[in-house]
């Protein structure tokens, strides 16, 4: 069996896109199989180069935009590549992104433009999002540990830190389904995942991350929209919480406020933050 060392980020990143033979996938497979912590870690990066890939796709075959055709042709050079190479120039620029995005989580420098970057003090608010797609869609292995086993709470509360409440959102219309460990910039989160209790609807599913935030991380009760992801997170008592879901905000009001109520003090915002 392969020493860990054998594998740095490289070769992960080579495992995940298919340019290993069989032998070197087979030692990873394996190794992988006996540090699950770092497979988590790895299909992360997966799920950043699909979230990557399902926004700037349909951008490939989207005609090059007038601005840049206008730089092309009106620099102070002539130019010497015609306008489909510069449509190519636009799509190398996509495809960069594609490439990069295996190493996001790595990557610890805040962006300069203000998005919530994967590596900043507030970049667990989009680790939750990420893990809430990989997982939410799962059939079969949504979770690690199901709800109906009483060591789940336990469990997660010893791994990263802070204690871990099983939070009843039967009143709001969703019952627990279970939970997982997930990696962390710097440590360890958990995932709680719930589903909707309505038979005769399709079947919705919410998560909650939980974490040790970081000492500069924003506490204030927070919304922000994802595409058909909503989103409410806050620090509150040491523990930053990041509730994900396809729901309208209205509702996913409700459910954060029903989280919150569960803790030791009363949400001070929800109402300034549902406008």
């Amino acid at each position: 069996m392969s020493h860990p060392d054998d594998f740095s980020d490289t070769d992960l990143s080579a495992w995940l896109d298919g340019e290993l033979d069989a032998e070197r996938r087979a030692q990873i497979d394996a190794w992988l199989r006996e540090h699950p912590e770092v497979a988590a870690r790895a299909r992360l990066w997966a799920a950043d180069g699909d979230a990557v890939r399902a926004r700037f796709n349909s951008v490939l075959g989207e005609p090059v935009p007038a601005a840049l055709v206008h730089e092309v042709w009106h620099t102070s050079a002539p130019p010497r590549w015609p306008l489909a190479q510069a449509a190519a120039a636009a799509g190398l620029l996509v495809a960069g992104a594609l490439i990069g995005a295996g190493g996001m989580w790595q990557w610890q420098e805040p962006r300069a433009s203000g998005t919530l970057a994967a590596g900043t003090s507030a970049g667990w608010v989009q680790r939750a999002a990420l893990a809430h797609s990989v997982y939410v869609p799962e059939p079969r292995h949504a979770v690690e540990v199901k709800a109906q086993e009483e060591h789940l709470a336990r469990w997660l509360t010893r791994r990263i830190d802070i204690p871990v409440k099983l939070f009843d959102l039967r009143d709001e219309g969703f019952e627990l389904v279970g939970g997982r460990l997930l990696p962390d910039a710097a440590g360890k989160s958990a995932q709680l995942m719930y589903e909707s209790l309505d038979a005769s609807a399709p079947k919705q599913r919410v998560t909650v991350y939980l974490r040790k935030p970081d000492a500069a991380a924003p506490t204030a009760f927070s919304y922000r929209q994802l595409g058909e992801l909503g989103q409410f997170y806050w620090v509150e008592a040491g523990a930053g919480y990041a509730l994900v879901g396809a729901l309208p905000k209205e509702r996913l009001l409700a459910l954060a406020q029903a989280i919150y109520k569960q803790q030791p003090v009363a949400m001070p915002a929800a109402s300034a933050a549902a406008r």
